[in-house]
């Protein structure tokens, strides 16, 4: 994979990132194939959350941040206005 293959691709936890220095473990689909990368986030994410990922480390290591999802109700939540 190239650095341009992942950024700005959304993928979920499937290990908790424990946030800083501390990875947890990302699944990403990609070519309907899953793959799997060590996973580094400036806040904790827990399993099942999904996250963007904004940096790609080389060595199936990549940066990541909190995705926003739209629940049932239609409101995103962690999103701030106006973005």
């Amino acid at each position: 994979m190239t650095s341009e293959t992942l950024v700005g691709r959304v993928g979920r936890v499937i290990t908790a990132i424990r946030g800083g220095e501390r990875a947890g473990e990302i699944r990403l689909m990609v070519g309907g194939m899953p793959h799997y990368y060590l996973a580094y986030s400036p806040v904790p994410l827990p399993i099942g959350a999904e996250a963007l990922v904004i940096h790609n480390r080389g060595a199936r290591q990549v940066d990541v941040e909190p995705w926003p999802t739209v629940p049932p109700d239609g409101i995103a939540r962690g999103v701030d206005e106006g973005l």
